[in-house]
Parts: structure tokens; C-alpha cells; sequence
């Protein structure tokens, strides 16, 4: 009998019965019940709000649920913490990364059981265990002793994943694991799902790219609400019909229709910027009405283009201006200065983006305090109206206004940050993958958010890891290669194999070749 046999005759690892979970009254998860197999990897989709996040914990002991029971191979169990759960084969890797970023690699990887000698820590044993892992990731290249904090966002979450590794799960959750992953690294992810496969361990696999889930699921479980909608097998629905599941109704149509663009002078006109080693002579318009996206293979410039052009780097050599106006800024300050009204919507909304223990209210006024005060006194009127409408603008869910933004569902805390900016009434939007990890609901509301922006005159400058958004969303795509940018694509030419192609420099005609 093969293993796959095996598992499915083996019946149900993990079986949850009838649970349900409460937070000051309301329902985060409503008589769910739900099982997987070992050998197997279970996506569980639904959007922002609908259970998922809430599942997880409990099944991984960080909430106890309120009625029900979980069940492992048909034994009850118990978690009163994540530890407990984690000594019964159940590990989670939560979309917030839990590292320590003032400690090492090895430390962080070992944090929760180090490796002892005479009582002490061992950190020679330590050291091999990271090296051991790091390179079941393909991660040889970071330095167990590097602090978190050097890393970047991409290698933080391959050590999330190898801190994972070293509980020998049984029950591997991945929430949101490859969202904030270079290419290169979800590649590496998907090798080791497979893997895991093989070792008869169960993946319950949480992410909102389609794409992956087709590639890698066996098995589909749909969450709306706080219920448990339905499962299947992989094939059994369309993915229209999923996200109706996932929704709860039609989905007319994804991206919002492109107008017929119309040829203005550039309002953000960037020449020959350079930065280092990592922005090489970099050539882009964008003109007033107009979206352009920012294409090509991660850690190819685009961050740094839109952190040089919102003030953040020092010493960024060639020119940029905003109408007439230079745009080689000294701060971000100056960067969304009346004459500029540049606004840049960050990569990691909770680090970068948000103030988590901070209200709803403030991390929402905390670019534009100004159009709320007077002189040093805040107008409370002002304030509360200016609250209202940017919680309408983008129809953020929420409880109170004076909640931690901390408690929102992802998607709300990325509506929070991009209505952060939107409230400061820019005129040039500069947007660093703003849709990563949030439910298709709301990236269709960004969309069309970003559509009706583009209406009202703001030049938009869009850097996506996701093709499809790249060609759904945006009217010209600027394909950055080794700090330049290598080609631009429109119209018919605007296609996955275009972009793909332009993304390794290769394929490109002479017209659309950029030189570098």
C-alpha cells in the first residue's frame, strides 16, 4: 500500500467536533467541524474575518475553545498553550513572525528547547542545529549569528520556518507562510511541502494566491463567517466558484475595467536615479490618471526605487521631479510636502506601516495630524469627522475607534494603512505589495480603490509580486532587472510570458528593450 493509501486509510489525524470560539460576545468561530490527514496538504481559504486566523489558534494552543472538542487520531486533547500543542506534533508558523529580533539566528531557532550541556546552553550543539536546518531550507547563506534584525523580510520568514522544522511537526500550519517570500524562497517552500508529504506529515496551508493552492493542496476547506462553508478535493470547483464560497456571492468581475488612457505630460519623471549598487541609472514616467507597475524578480531595485523617491535613502544620485518640482527628497517629510504630496504605502504593514498597540484612530491620523489641529491643540470635531472618513473611504471593519489597531483582521490593519495616506490627499501614491496576504474580497476593493484613484488625477506607482495583478491592474508595467529598468509593456504585450520573460532579460524585442 503506498503512503497516500495509507494516510487516507488511515482516517483523520486531526479532528476538530462541533468547537466554537467567543471575543466579548462575538463569534469568531461557530460549531466548526473539521479534520485532515497526515500526508496530505489542506488549504483553508476564506476571507480576512472568516475564521481562519481563529482556528488555527485554537488548534495550535494559543485559545482554548468555548464548546467542543479537538481530537487527535481519536484521542481528546487539551492545549493550554502553544508549547502543549507543540509537544503533540501541532506547530503553527503565524503570518506575525515571532522571532526576536535582538537575538541570533541559532538563538531564535532554539529558543524554545536549547540544547544543554552541564545545564548550560550549548551553543556549538545550537549552531549545528541551525546550520542542520537552514540547509533543509536551502538557506546556507544566512549566518547563524546573525542578528534577526540584519535579515531581510524574505529570510526572517525562512527562519520562522526552520524554527518550525526543529519541533518535528506532525501538524505543520503555514499562515500566510509564502506572502512575504522572494521567488526563489517559495520555490524552496513548495520543495519542502513536498517533502513533508512524503514523510506522512499533515500541512494545513493558509494563503490567498490561488495559484498556490492549486499547486500544492490535495484537499480545499472553505471558512466564511466563522463556519466551516465546505471541503472538497482539489478540481472538485472552479476557482470562480470558490471565491463565491468564499464571499458569498458572484464575483462579476476581478480587476475593474481599464479606461482609455490618454497621453498627458509626465507628472513623476525619474532619470538616470542611481543608489549604490542597488539602483543603476533607473528611467520612469508616470503620468497623472495613470497606474504603472513595477514588474520583475524581488530584490531587483523596486523597493528601493519607491524608499529613494519617498525620501527614505541618503545619497540617491540622478533626478526625479514632481511636476516641477525636484523630488529627490532629504526625509519623508519633505517627500509629502504640499508641493509633492508623495505618499508611500510600506511593504510589512505591522512593522513598517502601523502602530499595533495604538488606536484605530491615531495610526489612521498619524500622517496628517495637521489638517486636525490647531496650532498645538488637537480639534477634536476635526478629528473625529476626519476618523469617519477614512474608515468609509474604505469601508474598514471594525469595533470601536479607540480599539488597538492591533485587533483588526489583516486586511483591515493593510485598509488602515493605505487610508493612513490617502487621508494625507497625495498626488503621487507610491504602493509596495499592497495586497500581500489580505482575502480576495478586499483586493478587489484596492483595485477598484486604486482605479477610482487614478480617476481623480493621482499618478500611482505599483510594485507587485503578483502578475496577475500587475497585468489586471495596471495601464503600462515597468520591468526592473539589476537596479534598471529593462523593458516596459502595454496594451496586447502586457502578458505573464512578457513579464516573466523581461524579468530574467530575456525575450525582449528591441523596441521594448530599456538601456541599461
Amino acid at each position: 500500500m503506498s503512503r497516500d493509501a495509507h494516510s487516507a486509510a488511515a482516517g483523520p489525524h486531526l479532528t476538530l467536533t462541533n468547537v466554537s470560539k467567543f471575543f466579548s460576545g462575538t463569534r469568531a468561530l461557530a460549531n466548526v467541524d473539521f479534520s485532515c490527514r497526515l500526508g496530505s496538504v489542506h488549504a483553508i481559504l476564506g476571507e480576512n474575518g472568516a475564521g481562519k486566523s481563529t482556528l488555527i489558534k485554537v488548534v495550535s494552543g494559543v485559545h482554548q475553545p468555548d464548546t467542543g472538542k479537538i481530537e487527535i487520531d481519536g484521542r481528546a486533547v487539551q492545549f493550554a498553550s502553544p508549547a502543549e500543542a507543540a509537544a503533540a506534533g501541532i506547530v503553527c508558523i503565524f503570518q506575525e513572525l515571532s522571532l526576536v529580533p535582538d537575538l541570533s539566528v541559532a538563538d531564535n531557532i532554539s529558543i524554545s528547547d536549547p540544547p544543554r550541556r552541564f545545564g548550560l546552553i550549548d551553543a556549538k550543539a545550537q549552531r549545528r542545529r541551525a546550520e542542520e536546518l537552514l540547509a533543509r531550507i536551502r538557506c546556507e547563506d544566512v549566518n547563524p549569528h546573525s542578528l534577526v534584525r540584519d535579515l531581510s523580510l524574505s529570510r526572517r520568514q525562512m527562519v520562522e520556518i526552520a524554527k518550525a522544522l526543529g519541533k518535528n511537526p506532525q501538524v505543520l500550519i503555514l499562515d500566510e507562510a509564502t506572502s512575504a517570500l522572494t521567488s526563489r524562497d517559495v520555490e524552496t517552500v513548495y520543495g519542502l511541502l513536498d517533502e513533508l508529504k512524503a514523510e506522512n506529515v499533515a500541512s494545513l496551508f493558509i494563503s490567498h494566491r490561488m495559484h498556490e493552492v492549486e499547486k500544492l493542496c490535495d484537499t480545499l476547506s472553505v471558512f466564511r463567517n466563522g463556519q466551516h462553508v465546505e471541503t472538497f478535493a482539489k478540481g472538485d470547483r472552479s476557482d470562480s466558484e470558490i471565491v463565491r464560497l468564499m464571499i458569498g456571492r458572484e464575483v462579476s468581475s476581478y480587476f475593474p475595467p481599464k479606461p482609455e488612457r490618454q497621453a498627458g505630460p509626465p507628472h513623476l519623471n525619474v532619470g538616470k536615479l542611481s543608489w549604490g549598487h542597488r539602483l543603476k541609472g533607473v528611467d520612469l514616467t508616470v503620468r497623472k490618471g495613470e497606474i504603472v507597475g513595477l514588474g520583475g524578480l524581488d530584490g531587483q531595485g523596486q523597493k528601493e526605487l519607491l524608499l529613494a523617491l519617498f525620501g527614505v535613502l541618503r545619497n540617491v544620485g540622478g533626478t526625479a521631479t514632481v511636476g516641477e518640482v525636484s523630488a529627490i527628497c532629504g526625509s519623508p517629510a519633505e517627500a509629502k510636502s504640499k508641493n509633492r504630496k508623495i505618499a508611500l504605502v510600506p511593504e510589512d504593514r505591522k512593522t513598517e506601516g502601523l502602530m499595533l498597540p495604538m488606536s484605530i484612530a491615531d495610526n489612521l491620523l498619524a500622517a496628517s495630524f495637521g489638517r486636525v489641529s490647531n496650532g498645538i491643540f488637537i480639534d477634536r470635531e476635526k478629528e473625529r469627522a476626519a476618523v469617519a472618513e477614512g474608515i468609509s473611504a474604505l469601508q474598514i471593519k471594525i469595533g470601536r475607534e479607540e480599539d488597538p489597531v492591533a485587533t483588526l483582521s489583516g486586511g483591515n490593519q493593510q485598509k488602515v494603512v493605505i487610508a493612513k495616506w490617502m487621508m494625507t490627499d497625495p498626488d503621487v501614491i507610491l504602493l509596495n505589495d499592497p495586497t500581500r496576504g489580505i482575502d480576495v474580497g478586499t483586493k478587489q476593493e484596492i483595485y477598484r480603490l486604486l482605479r477610482d484613484l487614478a480617476g481623480q488625477d493621482k499618478a500611482i506607482l505599483f510594485y507587485s509580486t503578483d502578475y496577475d495583478e500587475l497585468i489586471g491592474c495596471c495601464d503600462r508595467v515597468a520591468i526592473m532587472y539589476d537596479g534598471a529598468i529593462v523593458a516596459e509593456l502595454e496594451g496586447d504585450e502586457l502578458t505573464e510570458e512578457a513579464i516573466v520573460g523581461a524579468s530574467l532579460n530575456i525575450g525582449l524585442t528591441d523596441s521594448k528593450r530599456a538601456a541599461v
